[in-house]
């Protein structure tokens, strides 16, 4: 009988055909990272400061922010170490705590998009009850349950993939640890866990784009019905915004989980755009072209900048 030892770290072996790429790799992945966390700590300093923003659609965006901030977090800080030339070794621990905290933010984020679906659908389709049904209280309801849905998502999906025994090769062929990476190196049949796996990753993302695409039929109706041209611009224009931002984010999930051959490169590609440029583009995208961000922002600023000279 073959000796196994079993696998206390795993070794992270970067974007696939990359390289020589590092120096290269590791400026252009920082410079994302600084600015999906200046971007987002800016829409988190107007939204706080300002009183004019303290309604339902800046409390979701808030913290739509706050884990576009912890999301790149969980794979860049290690991706960037590596790349500097230090070492590409990770704790089994370690790999376990990237691949919750990777799908509990991930599935939160999915649920979050959900609700503010919800919210737009309330506002445009039920203007005269939205103060009503969008209380503080439901608010804080829905804000708790996208947190408590996803960590069950993410704690189902992690027990799922470390129920498994690793041993022998600990060679992780990606830059991070995930599902399809880490399913390759068990030590076992995986065929049953992969079905899961793809049945549950795959019906999440799905019920969630049916719920939003529910709410944006009823909001284009709802638009196409009103008569001021202004008013239909404006309207699209919000919609146009959270739209790009839901596609941006669930794209991705359709082509790495979804795909029938996994291509380890492409995912690798796609993951990146996912990890560091959506939550980069998600301030722009949803906030920062909006004249009551900018204003508050800006006032902001001026009171920092005041304080500091202070």
């Amino acid at each position: 009988m073959k000796n196994r030892s079993v696998v206390t770290e795993f070794i992270l072996l970067g974007i696939p055909h990359t390289e020589g790429l590092e120096t290269t790799l590791f400026v252009l992945f920082l410079s994302f990272y600084i600015f999906t966390l200046m971007g987002n700590l800016l829409i988190l300093l107007a939204i706080v400061s300002s009183t004019r923003l303290h309604t339902p659609m800046y409390f979701f965006l808030c913290k739509l922010s706050i884990f576009d901030i912890f999301f790149p977090s969980v794979s860049s800080p290690k991706m960037l170490f590596y790349l500097s030339g230090n070492s590409r070794a990770i704790s089994y621990a370690g790999c376990v705590s990237q691949l919750f905290f990777y799908h509990f933010l991930g599935c939160t984020e999915c649920f979050l998009y959900t609700v503010m679906a919800y919210d737009r659908f309330v506002a445009i389709c039920l203007p005269l009850r939205y103060s009503i049904i969008m209380s503080h209280r439901a608010c804080a309801i829905l804000a708790a349950g996208t947190s408590f849905f996803g960590c069950i998502q993410a704690i189902f999906l992690t027990t799922l993939t470390f129920q498994l025994p690793y041993c022998d090769s600990n060679e992780v062929d990606y830059y991070f640890c995930d599902i399809p990476v880490m399913l390759k190196l068990a030590c076992a049949d995986t065929s049953a866990l992969e079905m899961v796996g793809f049945v549950s990753v795959g019906l999440m993302p799905l019920s969630c784009f049916l719920l939003i695409l529910t709410s944006y039929s009823c909001i284009v109706c709802s638009i196409l019905q009103i008569r001021s041209a202004e008013g239909r611009r404006r309207a699209f224009s919000t919609c146009s915004a959270h739209l790009t931002a839901i596609l941006l984010s669930f794209m991705p999930v359709v082509l790495i989980y979804l795909q029938p051959s996994p291509n380890p490169w492409l995912n690798a590609t796609v993951q990146v755009l996912n990890n560091l440029v959506t939550p980069m583009l998600n301030p722009l995208i949803y906030s920062l072209r909006n004249k009551e961000v900018k204003y508050s922002l800006r006032k902001a600023l001026h009171q920092v900048a005041f304080f500091a000279k202070e």
